[in-house]
C-alpha cells in the first residue's frame, strides 16, 4: 500500500497576516508572541493585557506554556489596531469585541458602534483639513518673507492679515 501523499500548505508569516488579514485564517497556534509584538507593533506587555482584559481570546500555549498565536488572533488584532487608530476608546473595543462574540444577533448594535466612530472620524478629518490649511498658509507667508518676498505670498493674499497678528 502506497503511503498518503504529504499536502504542503503555504503558510503566510506571521507579519504577512498582520499586515494583510484576509481570507480564511489558519486556525494552528504557530506565531510566538515576539513575532506577534513585532509583526504588530504592540509590546509583549500590552498583549498580554489585551488577552487578560478580553479583547483577544485566551491564547494557546505551548508545551512549555508560551503563547503561540494563531492567524485569527492576528486578524482580530489588526482590527482592534484600525479601531485604535480612529481614536475608539478601549472599552468601546471590549463592547465591540463582546458582541461579536455573541454572534450574529449584535449586527445592528455593532454597526451602530461603528457609525459613531466613523462620524468621530470624519469630524476629526474635516478639523484636521482645517488645520491643514492653516499651516499651508503659514508656511507660504514665510517662504514669501525668507525669500525677500514683498510680503504675503500671491496664493495667501485672500487670506486675513488678522490671522498674521495672532501669531
Amino acid at each position: 500500500m502506497a503511503a498518503p501523499a504529504r499536502i504542503e500548505i503555504d503558510l503566510r508569516s506571521c507579519s504577512e497576516v498582520f499586515s494583510r488579514p484576509v481570507g480564511d485564517p489558519d486556525p494552528r497556534p504557530r506565531h510566538t508572541i515576539s513575532e506577534v509584538a513585532a509583526a504588530s507593533g504592540l509590546t509583549t506587555h500590552t498583549l498580554r493585557w489585551y488577552e487578560r482584559i478580553g479583547l483577544l481570546d485566551p491564547v494557546d500555549r505551548a508545551a512549555g506554556g508560551q503563547r503561540r498565536y494563531s492567524d485569527a488572533d492576528l486578524h482580530r488584532l489588526a482590527f482592534l489596531g484600525r479601531l485604535r487608530l480612529t481614536g475608539m476608546s478601549v472599552a468601546d473595543m471590549l463592547k465591540y469585541v463582546d458582541m461579536a462574540r455573541q454572534g450574529e444577533q449584535t449586527y445592528g448594535e455593532r454597526r451602530l458602534l461603528l457609525e459613531a466612530q466613523r462620524e468621530e472620524v470624519r469630524q476629526r478629518i474635516v478639523d484636521l483639513q482645517a488645520t491643514l490649511a492653516v499651516l499651508d498658509y503659514k508656511i507660504d507667508l514665510y517662504a514669501g518673507k525668507v525669500a525677500g518676498g514683498a510680503g504675503i505670498p500671491a496664493k495667501c493674499q485672500n487670506i486675513h492679515v488678522e490671522e498674521e497678528q495672532s501669531a
